[in-house]
């Protein structure tokens, strides 16, 4: 899968400064204008997976503390790179002749200027060996996707799930975090690429999407459910009850409520381990009676004859 190129920051319109909860607030705003549900854009589908991937970052502290000290490369660079070092290594020196170094050391891509050597970056690491063979060689990070249900990203679980490599097939077993949301990869250490010359293993990441629900909208942590009303329920005011995945709850409907009209609870979205928890949005959705009884038929003709409600007016 395709990853985000671009500033994390820069996707969110934040600054490199932002806390954890400006962080958040932008985000959830942005992830509701852009869900697809809601943005039928076809822009926004790939727009929301972007925010969503510099959210899962930027709102953790230690991924965000590693995308700050080696930017793109952050998920490729070992524990134990000291950040200047690697700095220097991208950028090299100007006009200076640069190499690439090959893909089994997961560090495909990368550049280095020829002022840096290359066991000063990696030899505290993998070992002093010269320049002549790199004998214990890490295992690449790999990436997959993995579909996740509603209810599984509110309550969490356990998961096998079957990868198909160039070894072939494996199987996996997956711990799904409690408020795993669209886009946020789950770590499983030392399930990547193989390592050469006893070397371990990299990692596994799985990327998370939200499958599609019958009942249930996401967007970010916030959830969004049908709320069906009679229209004297609409009119009158009333308390309903809405399923959401922590269970049935109850949702007080304000008199003048009209067709489209959300009602928040407050907490009852997506849990989130890291700080606040997203809210559940309870959508007003007012039905007729497909075949109406007498008694019924006289009494919604004679409230058309009394109101003098006219929702086509603009004032």
């Amino acid at each position: 899968m395709a990853t985000s190129t671009r500033d994390f920051y820069d996707v969110l319109g934040v600054p490199r400064t932002a806390d954890a909860k400006e962080i958040q607030r932008t985000y959830r705003k942005l992830a509701r204008q852009f869900h697809p549900d809601v943005n039928k854009d076809p822009a926004a589908e790939e727009r929301f997976k972007e925010l969503s991937e510099a959210y899962d970052v930027l709102s953790d502290p230690d991924a965000r503390r590693r995308y700050d000290a080696y930017g793109p490369d952050f998920r490729r660079v070992p524990e134990g790179v000291d950040p200047d070092t690697w700095a220097r290594a991208q950028r090299g020196p100007a006009g200076a002749r640069s190499r690439r170094s090959g893909g089994a050391d997961g560090f495909e891509g990368v550049q280095f200027g020829g002022d840096v050597d290359i066991d000063d970056l990696l030899g505290g690491i993998f070992g002093s060996r010269g320049r002549r063979g790199w004998g214990r060689v890490p295992g690449a990070d790999q990436e997959a996707e993995i579909e996740v249900s509603v209810e599984e990203s509110y309550n969490g679980g356990r998961r096998k799930l079957t990868l198909d490599g160039p070894g072939g097939s494996r199987t996996v077993e997956v711990t799904i975090p409690v408020g795993v949301t669209d886009g946020q990869r789950i770590r499983l250490a030392g399930q990547g690429g193989q390592g050469s010359g006893g070397a371990p293993s990299g990692d596994l990441y799985l990327v998370v999407r939200i499958a599609p629900h019958p009942h249930y909208r996401v967007a970010g942590r916030d959830i969004y459910v049908d709320a069906p009303l009679t229209p004297w329920e609409a009119a009158l005011g009333t308390s309903v009850a809405v399923d959401t995945p922590g269970g049935e709850a109850k949702v007080k409907v304000p008199s003048g409520t009209s067709c489209g009209r959300r009602l928040r609870l407050r907490g009852r979205g997506l849990p989130n381990p890291r700080g606040e928890p997203g809210d559940l949005y309870a959508e007003a959705k007012i039905l007729v009676p497909k075949r109406l009884s007498a008694d019924e038929r006289r009494l919604f003709e004679e409230l058309a004859t009394v109101s003098t409600f006219d929702p086509r007016s603009r004032r």
